[in-house]
Protein backbone atom coordinates (compact mmCIF):
# COMPACT_ATOMS: atom_id res chain seq x y z
CA UNK A 1 0.00 0.00 0.00
CA UNK A 2 1.19 3.32 -1.01
CA UNK A 3 0.59 6.94 0.99
CA UNK A 4 -0.13 8.50 -2.27
CA UNK A 5 -2.95 10.68 -2.22
CA UNK A 6 -6.34 9.06 -3.44
CA UNK A 7 -8.26 10.74 -6.53
CA UNK A 8 -11.33 10.75 -4.53
CA UNK A 9 -12.61 9.23 -0.75
CA UNK A 10 -15.70 7.04 -0.03
CA UNK A 11 -15.96 5.41 3.09
CA UNK A 12 -19.02 3.31 4.23
CA UNK A 13 -20.58 3.91 7.44
CA UNK A 14 -22.74 1.11 10.03
CA UNK A 15 -25.78 2.34 11.17
CA UNK A 16 -26.11 5.42 11.22
CA UNK A 17 -28.98 8.17 9.78
CA UNK A 18 -28.37 10.44 6.93
CA UNK A 19 -29.05 13.41 9.52
CA UNK A 20 -26.17 11.82 11.88
CA UNK A 21 -23.93 11.44 8.54
CA UNK A 22 -25.09 15.51 7.44
CA UNK A 23 -24.13 16.78 11.19
CA UNK A 24 -20.93 15.38 10.77
CA UNK A 25 -20.17 16.74 7.72
CA UNK A 26 -21.34 19.93 8.93
CA UNK A 27 -19.09 19.89 11.85
CA UNK A 28 -16.15 19.06 9.20
CA UNK A 29 -16.49 22.23 7.30
CA UNK A 30 -18.76 25.37 6.94
CA UNK A 31 -21.70 25.82 4.08
CA UNK A 32 -23.11 22.88 3.77
CA UNK A 33 -25.89 22.62 0.76
CA UNK A 34 -28.06 19.82 -0.41
CA UNK A 35 -27.81 20.08 -4.36
CA UNK A 36 -30.66 18.77 -6.06
CA UNK A 37 -30.37 14.95 -6.93
CA UNK A 38 -29.44 13.51 -10.08
CA UNK A 39 -31.49 11.33 -10.03
CA UNK A 40 -35.00 11.74 -8.37
CA UNK A 41 -37.09 8.86 -7.99
CA UNK A 42 -33.81 7.31 -5.95
CA UNK A 43 -34.77 8.19 -2.18
CA UNK A 44 -31.61 7.17 -0.67
CA UNK A 45 -29.24 9.01 -2.76
CA UNK A 46 -28.39 12.56 -1.71
CA UNK A 47 -26.06 15.18 -3.25
CA UNK A 48 -24.09 18.50 -1.15
CA UNK A 49 -21.49 20.24 -1.36
CA UNK A 50 -19.22 21.21 1.66
CA UNK A 51 -16.63 24.01 1.91
CA UNK A 52 -13.81 22.04 3.95
CA UNK A 53 -10.00 24.24 4.54
CA UNK A 54 -11.46 26.79 1.97
CA UNK A 55 -12.29 24.17 -0.82
CA UNK A 56 -15.57 22.81 -2.13
CA UNK A 57 -16.05 19.56 -1.87
CA UNK A 58 -18.99 17.92 -3.89
CA UNK A 59 -20.22 14.81 -1.55
CA UNK A 60 -22.58 12.11 -2.84
CA UNK A 61 -24.65 9.75 -0.08
CA UNK A 62 -26.02 6.60 -0.56
CA UNK A 63 -28.09 5.17 2.40
CA UNK A 64 -28.16 1.16 2.03
CA UNK A 65 -25.30 1.24 -0.74
CA UNK A 66 -24.14 -2.38 0.63
CA UNK A 67 -27.03 -4.02 2.43
CA UNK A 68 -29.35 -2.28 5.11
CA UNK A 69 -26.28 -1.32 6.97
CA UNK A 70 -24.46 0.21 5.35
CA UNK A 71 -24.09 4.10 4.25
CA UNK A 72 -21.51 5.07 1.65
CA UNK A 73 -19.96 8.82 2.01
CA UNK A 74 -18.38 9.63 -1.72
CA UNK A 75 -16.04 12.75 -1.63
CA UNK A 76 -15.52 13.75 -5.16
CA UNK A 77 -12.33 15.56 -4.71
CA UNK A 78 -8.87 15.07 -4.41
CA UNK A 79 -8.86 18.06 -1.76
CA UNK A 80 -10.28 16.65 1.28
CA UNK A 81 -8.33 17.24 4.17
CA UNK A 82 -7.21 12.94 3.59
CA UNK A 83 -4.73 11.70 1.53
CA UNK A 84 -6.36 7.98 1.68
CA UNK A 85 -9.14 6.75 2.16
CA UNK A 86 -8.78 5.40 5.45
CA UNK A 87 -7.61 8.70 7.36
CA UNK A 88 -11.07 9.61 6.32
CA UNK A 89 -12.54 5.84 7.96
CA UNK A 90 -10.34 7.35 11.54
CA UNK A 91 -12.24 10.42 11.95
CA UNK A 92 -15.30 9.41 10.84
CA UNK A 93 -15.40 6.55 13.01
CA UNK A 94 -14.25 8.11 16.43
CA UNK A 95 -17.09 11.12 15.38
CA UNK A 96 -19.91 8.81 14.28
CA UNK A 97 -19.32 6.07 17.09
CA UNK A 98 -19.56 3.80 14.74
CA UNK A 99 -17.64 0.89 12.39
CA UNK A 100 -16.73 2.43 9.11
CA UNK A 101 -15.27 1.09 6.43
CA UNK A 102 -13.17 1.67 3.23
CA UNK A 103 -11.35 -0.23 0.39
CA UNK A 104 -7.78 -1.52 1.62
CA UNK A 105 -6.40 0.58 -1.50
CA UNK A 106 -6.40 3.24 -4.20
CA UNK A 107 -8.30 0.90 -6.48
CA UNK A 108 -5.52 0.09 -8.87
CA UNK A 109 -5.08 -3.02 -11.25
CA UNK A 110 -4.54 -6.06 -9.44
CA UNK A 111 -5.70 -5.09 -6.01
CA UNK A 112 -7.85 -7.17 -4.28
CA UNK A 113 -11.06 -5.23 -4.54
CA UNK A 114 -12.61 -7.73 -1.40
CA UNK A 115 -9.36 -6.49 0.45
CA UNK A 116 -11.28 -3.82 2.82
CA UNK A 117 -10.16 -1.67 6.39
CA UNK A 118 -12.61 -2.27 9.59
CA UNK A 119 -12.37 1.18 11.79
CA UNK A 120 -13.79 0.63 14.83
CA UNK A 121 -13.13 1.63 18.47
CA UNK A 122 -9.93 3.16 17.00
CA UNK A 123 -8.62 -0.50 16.19
CA UNK A 124 -8.23 -0.91 12.53
CA UNK A 125 -8.41 -4.37 10.78
CA UNK A 126 -7.88 -5.58 7.13
CA UNK A 127 -10.72 -8.07 6.50
CA UNK A 128 -12.23 -9.30 3.32
CA UNK A 129 -15.72 -7.91 2.57
CA UNK A 130 -17.46 -10.26 0.35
Amino acid sequence: MTDQRHPDIEIYIKNRSISSVENWLSALGTDLKTLPAQNVSDKNTHEFSVIIAGTSIPVFIHERAAGKAWTSVWFKSDQTPWVKDLDCARVASVALETQVRCIASGWKNGDDPDEWWKVEDSIEELIQWI
